[in-house]
């Protein structure tokens, strides 16, 4: 196994909806360390470097008006295998194909206000991290 730091972020609808304890929660039983935290509110420039690969579709600006509607939580997760962890912990992207259990498939009602976002690598992780925490 190896100790790994990724990166997670509590989506505005989960902060709207009050679930930031219990998925705060579901990830600190599972065993991982919250190793830093903060609030932040997202702007279109920091989105669009975050979300590049998908900056040019045509339902971009949906994404934009979502994740700069409330607040986030941006967060440095840390335990054995944390990337791949908090992918199964977290649930399918796509709320329907969640399974029950996962954070997703238990809290999760749409796929594009999906509660939560993690890497989906260490080297994703590690840039992510750089781009919220400056570390």
């Amino acid at each position: 196994m190896a100790f790994e730091r990724t990166y997670i972020m509590l989506k505005p609808d989960c902060l709207k909806r009050g679930l930031m304890g219990e998925v705060i929660g579901r990830i600190e039983k599972k065993g991982y360390r919250i190793a830093d935290c903060k609030m932040l509110n997202l702007d279109e420039a920091i989105l669009r470097e975050h979300y590049a690969h998908i900056a040019d579709r045509p339902f971009f600006p949906e994404i934009v008006a979502y994740m700069t509607s409330g607040p986030v939580l941006a967060m440095i997760v840390e335990g054995e295998n944390a990337v791949k962890g908090m992918r199964i912990l977290m649930g399918a992207t796509k709320f329907e194909e969640a399974t029950a259990g996962t954070i997703r498939g238990d809290l999760a009602f749409c796929t594009s206000e999906n509660i939560i976002h993690g890497s989906d690598s260490v080297e994703n992780a590690e840039i992510e991290i750089r781009r919220f925490f400056g570390c």
